[in-house]
């Protein structure tokens, strides 16, 4: 019988030999984690993410330390999403000494910022944390599998392959203060992927918790006004009012409302398709 949860692949990078040790040492006493390896730089741990991607057994966890000589904890995040490696993206757990990158690090998506030296019980809360996240993605990635795979059976002889033609949901079904209510989705802002949730942000200011995957409700949403532009988030195309870069080069889309919503770097071939140029 296979375990109901999977097994992550995790990664150690730290230059501190005693940092790498004892990380090794609470990530051994978690059955859900499988060790990937330990990396004293950068560039090591880049190699190892590589062979782990081309073995079709990538890495989906980094305890990633900051400051490293030569090629420091950015530097690794910023050649995994380059387009040159293209490799999957692995949640991340920053680990270091220093407090002040911590805004950088969530600003970068990261699941949790351990700052030495932090205890066991933080270290297990943090862990907690990112194999949830992890969980979450192999979930969302099955529902979308399924959902095609169901459209696919449905379609009549011959179309197998084709773009399913179904109609898109208009409304979603919002529970909460004991009354359910029927959201239409033209006043959805955005969406915003929380766990087995999706947080709704509607034109109004509002924000709404919905039982759903993001991948499966990006299934059913009009594709012509919706687009998944992150792996944690869809936005309505038509609240859209401008597309920038930031710092790190990466494009931020800016809603009417300012809201900030960045644009990943594999799916922003998704908003090119959307616009019909490229971005």
């Amino acid at each position: 019988m296979m375990p109901s949860t999977p097994i992550v692949r995790s990664l150690i990078v730290d230059d501190e030999k005693p940092a790498r040790e004892r990380l090794r040492r609470l990530v051994a006493r978690d059955n859900r984690v499988e060790l990937a390896g330990c990396c004293a730089s950068g560039s090591e741990a880049i190699e190892v993410l590589r062979m782990g991607a081309s073995a079709a057994a990538p890495v989906q966890l980094i305890f990633l330390d900051v400051q490293m000589p030569e090629l420091d904890g950015f530097g690794v995040l910023s050649a995994i999403t380059s387009e040159a490696l293209s490799l999957p993206t692995p949640e991340v757990i920053f680990v270091t000494a220093h407090d002040e990158y911590a805004l950088r690090a969530f600003d970068a998506h990261a699941v949790d910022y351990l700052l030495k030296p932090y205890s066991d019980e933080r270290f297990q809360a943090a862990l907690d944390r990112a194999v949830r996240s992890v969980c979450a993605g192999h979930a969302d990635a099955l529902m979308t599998q399924m959902h095609a795979l169901l459209q696919t059976a449905g379609a009549p002889s011959g179309t197998a392959g084709a773009v399913p033609h179904h109609r898109p949901i208009d409304r979603l079904v919002v529970r909460g203060s004991g009354r359910v209510r029927l959201l239409p989705v033209e006043q959805i802002n955005w969406i915003e992927a929380d766990g087995m949730y999706v947080k709704l942000h509607t034109r109004d200011g509002g924000c709404y918790l919905h039982r759903a995957l993001l991948g499966s409700l990006d299934a059913m949403l009009d594709r012509r006004r919706f687009v998944r532009i992150h792996r944690s988030a869809i936005v309505n195309i038509d609240v859209v009012a401008e597309l920038r870069q930031d710092e790190h080069g990466d494009c931020v889309a800016v809603l009417r409302d300012k809201t900030e919503v960045r644009v990943g770097r594999r799916f922003r071939i998704r908003l090119q398709t959307r616009l019909g140029q490229k971005i």
